[in-house]
């Protein structure tokens, strides 16, 4: 910034950086060259001063047809690229473009009637696959913390560079570290605050524009562009070339820092920027244009799953806000005095937003709830209000610094939000928060310097990024978008409320008639269903040799197996356990001289499958205790389920040491129900055997029918048992060594750890790096990928054994033919890894440590 940047008061302020013109820098960096040529890439207007060294030729570049340059066959491929760009839309790239000077990666784009044409050594690589395998490891996540944790040990483990921060801007204008991955020698930014003037406004609006930017050598030379300006006196727009040169400002900010190489990743959500993911390297560093797009492509994604997040954040608070605003709605469809109302019901409103306290001013008068202002205060608040709102939600955290005498109660109430009630009247609902003291760690003095030298008077970067404490004093936790967004809706209903009342209340009525026509014709057709399968029962007709007391017996407990059904259904979640169902039909038959056993995973059954299963369960356990096993003392039921491979569940129903069994003489309604229920309503198969020995019964549910559940853990015994997995944890100090060859994996195990507070990793690709690393480090356990591709961990796994350290190994397959026998006590586990089961698994190995 030279002497004329000096705003008319003869000082420096931050305003002159934001007029630096970063886009017209003259200059490109040195890793490339550039050519910019007439709008329909005909003619060279201007180059770079290495052009003609890079691609070949001698002359002068200006003048040169752009076919002379690099070859007819490589223009015909610029124009058409060309042909497909808009007029400052994003470049396109040319991987691997034959020129006549060689193979180059080249970009094009045009902006303001201008083509810039950019070339870089040519480069290996496949940026789709690497985007793809980045995004996969994100694209399950769920929340915004875990997504910028994750990201950052992605993009690190990617692009290898020192430091990766993903840096989120506060409503100042300020940036947060919110996550970090760095090189383990490394002092750590986390948590720090750099102030907005970092980075200017203008540059800003490139990150907006060209997404992704990088640096490869902060202290590289700068290649001039010949000419610099053209005949009517214009320097060459680079808004959208990667090769533009930096500001030497921000030059001097990096290498105060000591990094000497930067990428970052513009983070966009809503048009705006979020963030940046931020990249440092300590040595000058240039990314190939493969790496950069997948760079480009993962950033895109991570904007959009961000937004998604967020949205999906805000909905779930408008879903909460929207609750309690129907129930006030609800209650205001019977009440002709809101103000009344109000009052009466201030603390409901507590639910909507995080706040100390809620106050209602209507109609000249003042109630609270919480801790609020005291009541003086309220008509001076209510006046500034209605000054700055304008009818539209009002929000500070800094009350003070808008009315001066807030600061006599900011220990009550330092932020305020105001929700006006009508358009005309000056009517608010006021939520209040408490002075939040907090110290901020500054990276260095956030206040910049000016200093005198040959280029005059300019603001200088800090030199110092030692963490710098401010204390704030008189402010709340700022409200937040989603706390507005809530505030906003909250005003609609109850400006709604204060305009139609009236209508509202019609309106209300009228829904509730159809909420309750619907339950109506809902509860009609339940049972009417009901009662036609009752009439089926009992118009079944009494067979041979059955007395009318038998008849009237099995129809009682067909219809209790229906109601329990039926009762499981309304109460639960339209279904119930297999188990559940299980031990309700044959409980009654438990006794000491009979076995029955149960057992299979955790299995819900849809409503669907619940009935028609309670109705064949119980049939065969009437019949059971009438013929079968559970007819006399000595008989046995096994009853089993499992999975199969496609989702379905097989259910097997084992008799044994009853009577002698022989098959039915006729067809009655009870084996007619067992043999077709299955595959009549649920679309499933069964099948059953009369063998002297006992009845065996088996089917088969489909998959749409079942689910799993992991409320309970089945015993053999197939009683629930009630003790909750114990949660382990592990050791802050904990020293582990991973043995892994899968760089992604790796990353996945260290973040699990990392998760859990372990934080001391030493990870290895392969046999002979582990065992040389183990010769200055000793772990406290060790994760050994059994198959490392090239070879194997076991050469590892001997050595910790030798040296009493304990450790698991995990695989990938779904045998353990890879293990030898003298490692069959060795735990392990199965890839993908699964958090739980490896934090319980290292647990297990450092509680028993020294035994097998």
């Amino acid at each position: 910034m030279s002497q004329h940047d000096i705003n008319t008061t003869g000082q420096v302020d931050l305003t002159n950086c934001d007029r630096e013109p970063i886009h017209l820098p003259g200059s490109i960096q040195p890793h490339g060259c550039l050519i910019a040529c007439d709008a329909r890439a005909a003619t060279v207007l201007r180059h770079s001063a290495n052009a003609g060294t890079m691609l070949g030729v001698s002359a002068d570049l200006n003048g040169l047809p752009l076919e002379t340059l690099v070859g007819s066959e490589a223009t015909h491929t610029l124009r058409n690229a060309l042909s497909t760009l808009a007029e400052g839309g994003r470049p396109a790239l040319l991987p691997g473009l034959h020129v006549t000077a060689g193979i180059f990666d080249v970009s094009v784009h045009i902006f303001r009637s201008t083509v810039i044409i950019e070339f870089e050594p040519a480069s290996a690589g496949q940026p789709l696959q690497l985007a793809r395998s980045l995004i996969g490891r994100i694209s399950d996540i769920g929340d915004i913390d875990g997504l910028v944790r994750q990201s950052a040990r992605l993009i690190r483990g990617m692009l290898e560079y020192d430091r990766v921060m993903i840096y989120r801007f506060e409503q100042d204008g300020s940036g947060k570290v919110a996550a970090e991955a760095k090189r383990g020698d490394l002092e750590s930014f986390l948590g720090q605050y750099f102030p907005a003037s970092d980075i200017p406004q203008q540059a800003r609006i490139l990150y907006l524009k060209n997404t992704i930017r990088i640096i490869g050598n902060a202290s590289g030379e700068r290649i001039g562009l010949v000419p610099v300006f053209d005949a009517s006196g214009e320097a060459l727009d680079l808004s959208l070339a990667h090769l533009r040169s930096v500001s030497p400002i921000h030059c001097e900010y990096l290498r105060n820092m000591g990094v000497a190489a930067s990428m970052s990743i513009s983070i966009i959500v809503d048009g705006a920027l979020w963030g940046l993911i931020a990249c440092h390297h300590y040595q000058p560093r240039i990314l190939s244009m493969a790496e950069r797009v997948a760079a480009e492509m993962f950033g895109e994604f991570f904007s959009l799953h961000l937004t998604s997040l967020r949205q999906k954040s805000k909905l779930a608070a408008a879903n909460r806000a929207r609750a309690s605003l129907d129930r006030f709605l609800r209650l205001a469809s019977h009440h002709a005095d809101i103000a009344h109302l109000l009052t009466e019901h201030l603390p409901d409103f507590d639910a909507l937003m995080p706040c100390d306290g809620i106050g209602l001013w209507m109609n000249g008068a003042w109630s609270a709830y919480g801790t609020v202002p005291p009541a003086a205060a309220i008509p001076e608040l209510a006046r500034l209000v209605g000054t700055l709102a304008e009818g539209r939600v009002w929000a500070t955290h800094a009350l003070s610094q808008r009315m001066p005498e807030a600061e006599a109660f900011c220990a009550q109430a330092a932020g305020v939000l105001a929700i006006p009630l009508t358009q005309t009247k000056r009517d608010y609902l006021l939520f209040f928060r408490k002075e939040l003291i907090q110290t901020l760690n500054w990276a260095g003095n956030p206040d910049k310097t000016y200093e005198t030298g040959p280029l005059g008077d300019r603001l200088t970067p800090r030199q110092s990024f030692a963490i710098w404490k401010q204390t704030v004093h008189q402010q709340a936790q700022p409200w937040t978008e989603a706390d507005r967004e809530i505030a906003d809706v909250t005003r609609a209903a109850l400006v709604e409320i204060g305009l139609r009342h009236s209508e509202l209340m019609a309106e209300e009525r009228s829904r509730a008639e159809v909420r309750q026509r619907m339950l109506n014709e809902e509860l009609n057709h339940r049972v009417k269903n009901i009662l036609a399968l009752i009439k089926s029962l009992v118009g079944q007709p009494l067979q041979d040799g059955r007395t009318l007391t038998d008849y009237v017996t099995s129809l009682k407990g067909r219809i209790q197996a229906l109601s329990f059904a039926h009762d499981q259904v309304v109460r639960g979640d339209g279904g119930g356990l297999l188990l559940d169902l299980l031990n309700a039909e044959l409980t009654p038959y438990r006794q000491p001289a009979i076995s029955i056993t149960v057992h299979g995973p955790p299995v819900l059954l849809n409503s669907r499958a619940f009935s028609v299963m309670a109705l064949v369960l119980h049939e065969l356990s009437t019949n059971a205790a009438k013929y079968g096993a559970l007819s006399r003392p000595g008989g046995r039921l096994d009853i089993s389920w499992s999975l199969t491979a496609h989702g379905d569940c097989d259910i097997v129903w084992c008799e044994s040491g009853g009577p002698l069994v022989s098959p039915p003489s006729r067809t009655g309604f009870g084996t007619a129900l067992i043999d077709r229920s299955v595959p009549y309503d649920l679309d499933g198969q069964s099948e059953v055997t009369y063998a002297s020995e006992g009845v065996t019964a088996r089917f088969r549910l489909p998959g749409k029918h079942i689910s799993l559940t992991e409320q309970a853990v089945y015993s053999p015994s197939g009683q629930i048992t009630g003790e909750e997995p114990r949660k382990a944890s592990l050791p802050e100090d904990l020293k582990v060594m991973l043995v892994e060859d899968q760089m992604l994996i790796a990353l996945d195990v260290e973040g699990m750890l990392g998760d859990h507070g372990v934080l001391d990793v030493m990870t290895s690709a392969s046999a002979a790096d582990a065992l040389s690393r183990l010769a200055q480090y000793t772990p406290d356990v060790a994760i050994l990928d059994v198959n490392l591709g090239a070879g194997t961990s076991l050469a590892v796994a001997r050595e910790l054994v030798g040296r009493n350290i304990p450790f698991l190994f995990a695989t990938g397959y779904g045998n353990n033919e890879m293990i030898p026998p003298d490692f069959s006590w060795v735990p392990v586990i199965r890839k993908p890894y699964d958090a739980a089961s490896l934090i319980t698994t290292i647990a297990g190995l450092l509680e028993n440590r020294g035994t097998r």
